[in-house]
């Protein structure tokens, strides 16, 4: 699926699949036209699965947990979640103890710290082998945990697609790509829209109309940015 048919702005979607699909039908929904063509892919890794001592499980997106679910079928853990599409995921994999920082990896560092000890068992995290936050080091010495890596982002070699009005930007790893294959004169009249700062970093320089940052860490805010299309009075 490159695009979606439409007559809405057209709208770059550079993250990985399958959450490039779920924005791409958001955006739909919004009157958009999405176009989906990513410059990053997720691979799994074949990370030897310790389960011994683990207490908790805290999850930092859904691909974690879509690809921790998909090696144990154990769901009797307690679970931490950095925001509630996290925990969403979480609890349609089959997870019934759910609780959401609502926010960023902060956050979620904060939930755990306000409600685990180093006495109360370790907290597994799996995810992507190069984590956008340091759950871990904001942990350390007040909590064990430890990182899982099941996945990782690797660049695809996907060129910018023709004729979009906007590009959303969902991690730094994307950001970084786009700033190989995009050049000024491309970006110039076109709007960045940005899940977060340090995703947006690398392409402060790049020639862009606007640039626009999410105002939480997450799919809705991201999209609430990008705002509506224009209407036809």
């Amino acid at each position: 699926m490159a695009g979606m048919d439409g007559t809405g702005p057209r709208v770059w979607i550079t993250r990985a699949r399958p959450g490039a699909d779920r924005t791409a039908v958001a955006l739909a929904a919004r009157g958009f036209t999405p176009v989906v063509a990513p410059l990053i892919a997720l691979v799994p890794l074949d990370t030897p699965l310790d389960l011994a001592g683990v207490a908790a499980l805290a999850f930092t997106s859904p691909n974690g947990v879509t690809a921790f679910a998909a090696r144990t079928p154990r769901r009797d853990w307690p679970v931490f979640t950095v925001g509630d599409a996290t925990a969403a995921a979480a609890r349609a994999s089959g997870f019934d103890r759910v609780r959401s920082a609502g926010g960023a990896v902060d956050d979620l560092a904060a939930l755990i710290a306000a409600d685990w000890t180093a006495d109360s068992g370790l907290i597994l995290a799996p995810g992507p082998q190069e984590p956008a936050g340091d759950l871990a080091g904001r942990l350390a010495g007040r909590v064990a945990l430890r990182p899982l890596p099941l996945y990782a982002a690797v660049e695809t070699d996907a060129s910018a697609p023709v004729g979009f009005d906007s590009v959303l930007v969902h991690s730094p790893r994307a950001a970084r790509a786009l700033a190989t294959r995009l050049s000024p004169a491309a970006a110039g009249g076109r709007d960045l829209v940005a899940i977060s700062v340090a995703a947006a970093a690398a392409l402060t320089g790049a020639g862009f109309a606007r640039i626009r940052i999410a105002a939480t860490p997450d799919e809705d805010s991201l999209l609430a940015a990008l705002g509506n299309p224009a209407r036809p009075v």
